[in-house]
C-alpha cells in the first residue's frame, strides 16, 4: 500500500524535514511514503474562501480508490494499536493509496472533512503543521512495525 501526505504550507523547516525524513526512510517496503506540499492559497480577507480553494485542491489530489484521512484536532484520538488498524482496514479494503491531509493556517474546508473516511487528532491541542506531519509519519512507522514486525513499537 501507499501513503500520501498532502500538506498545506510553506516548508522549508529543516528541522521537520529531518525528522519525517529518517522516519520515512525506516517505512517497509509494504507502506511506501509520498509527500507533497501544496502552497496556501492567498489571503484576501475572507477566511472561509481560503479554506474552500485549499479544500477544493486537497481534494482534488485524491482519487476513488484512495481511503482520505483528514487530520484536525476534532477527530478521532486512537490508540497507537487503533490507528495501526486503520492502516490495516484500508489495506483490506482494497484501499489504493491512504491519503493523509493536513490543512492550512485556517484548518480544513468542511467539504474535506465531510469526504474523509477517517477524521484524525494527534491531540485535541492544535499542532504546528511541521509537528503534526512528524508526528503523523512516527506513526505510520509505529504502525507499520505493529502490522509487519519491528521491535520499535513496545
Amino acid at each position: 500500500m501507499k501513503a500520501l501526505l498532502l500538506r498545506v504550507g510553506k516548508g522549508r523547516e529543516a528541522w521537520a524535514d529531518a525528522a519525517a525524513q529518517e522516519y520515512g526512510k525506516r517505512l517497509p517496503r509494504q507502506l511506501e511514503l509520498e509527500e507533497r506540499l501544496l502552497k496556501p492559497a492567498l489571503f484576501r480577507g475572507d477566511v472561509e474562501q481560503v479554506r474552500r480553494e485549499e479544500g477544493q485542491r486537497l481534494l482534488a489530489e485524491v482519487q476513488a480508490n484512495d481511503r482520505l484521512v483528514c487530520l484536525d484536532e476534532r477527530g478521532e484520538l486512537p490508540t497507537t494499536e487503533a490507528f495501526s488498524g486503520w492502516v490495516d482496514e484500508a489495506a483490506r479494503l482494497g484501499a489504493r493509496r491512504l491519503v493523509f491531509v493536513i490543512g492550512g493556517p485556517y484548518g480544513h474546508d468542511p467539504a474535506v472533512r465531510a469526504q474523509a473516511w477517517k477524521v484524525l487528532a494527534l491531540s485535541r491541542m492544535v499542532l504546528n503543521h511541521e509537528l503534526a506531519r512528524v508526528a503523523l509519519v512516527e506513526q505510520l512507522y509505529r504502525a507499520s512495525t505493529l502490522l509487519w514486525g519491528g521491535a520499535y513499537h513496545h
